[in-house]
C-alpha cells in the first residue's frame, strides 16, 4: 500500500520562510505577518476568518499555484510559511482508490495533490514518525521532506525562488523538517486542524462549500492566480 513507504521515506530537511510587503490585516481579516501572498490564498484566509469555517481550529493554506503553506493559529494569526512540494501531476482530485496502490503503480499522471478543505490531524503509518493526514484513504498527507533520492533534488527545489520545479511527489505536501517540527506540528497536537488546498483548474466557490470573497470582486480562478 501507498501508505506503507510514506514514513520510510521521511528526512530531514531546511527552514523554509521569506517575508514581504503586505497589507496589514484587519478586523474579520487574517493576519499573514508581512509575508506575499497570492490574491487567492489571501481571500480565502480572510473568508475562513470572517466565516469561522475553521471552527476555532487552526488551519493551513496550500497555495499550488504558488507552491506556498501558510499555517495559521485559530484566530488567523499567521504561526510560519513555507515553500511547499506537491503532486507531480495538475489537477485537483485524487484517482479514486489510489490509496489503496502500491507506489510502483501510480502513473505519472496521477501524481495529483487534491484540492479542497479537509479536517487533519497528526498520526503515524509505520510508527517511525509522525505526520499531517491531511486524507487517509487517498493517503494524502503533509510531512517533512523527503532526501532518499538525491536526484530528485527535492531540498534544491524547496530553496529556488520559483515554484516552477516544486512539482516532484506522489501527492503528498513536502516541507523543510525544520519548519514542519517548530510550525506544523505544534499547530497539530493535541488538536485536529483545517487544510485548504486551492484549486488549480476549478474556481474557489466550486472546491469550498459556502466560500465567499472577501475582497469585493469576482470569485477568483485558477486560471487568475499570479
Amino acid at each position: 500500500m501507498r501508505r506503507a513507504f510514506l514514513l520510510a521515506l521521511l528526512a530531514a530537511g531546511l527552514a523554509g520562510t521569506s517575508a514581504a510587503a503586505a497589507p496589514a490585516a484587519g478586523p474579520g481579516r487574517a493576519d499573514f505577518h508581512g509575508q506575499a501572498a497570492s490574491p487567492p490564498a489571501r481571500d480565502v484566509a480572510d473568508w475562513v476568518v470572517a466565516s469561522g469555517d475553521n471552527h476555532g481550529m487552526a488551519f493551513v493554506i496550500i497555495d499550488k499555484v504558488q507552491a506556498r503553506l501558510f499555517v495559521f493559529a485559530p484566530d488567523g494569526r499567521l504561526r510560519g510559511a513555507s515553500a511547499a512540494l506537491l503532486g507531480l501531476a495538475r489537477g485537483d482530485d485524487s484517482v479514486p482508490g489510489i490509496g489503496e496502490r502500491k507506489l510502483a503503480t501510480i502513473r505519472p499522471e496521477e501524481r495529483t495533490t487534491p484540492a479542497g478543505r479537509f479536517v487533519a490531524s497528526l498520526g503515524a503509518d509505520l510508527g517511525i514518525k509522525d505526520v499531517v493526514w491531511v486524507d487517509y484513504a487517498d493517503a494524502i498527507s503533509l510531512h517533512r521532506v523527503i532526501t532518499t533520492k538525491p536526484k530528485e533534488r527535492r531540498l534544491q527545489r524547496l530553496a529556488t525562488p520559483t515554484p516552477l520545479d516544486n512539482r516532484i511527489s506522489y501527492g503528498c505536501i513536502n516541507v523543510p523538517a525544520k519548519f514542519y517540527d517548530t510550525v506544523v506540528r505544534p499547530a497539530f497536537t493535541g488538536a485536529s486542524g483545517v487544510v485548504y488546498i486551492l484549486p488549480e483548474v476549478r474556481s474557489l466557490g466550486a472546491t469550498f462549500a459556502g466560500y465567499r470573497p472577501t475582497s469585493g470582486g469576482a470569485p477568483h480562478t485558477a486560471a487568475s492566480a499570479p
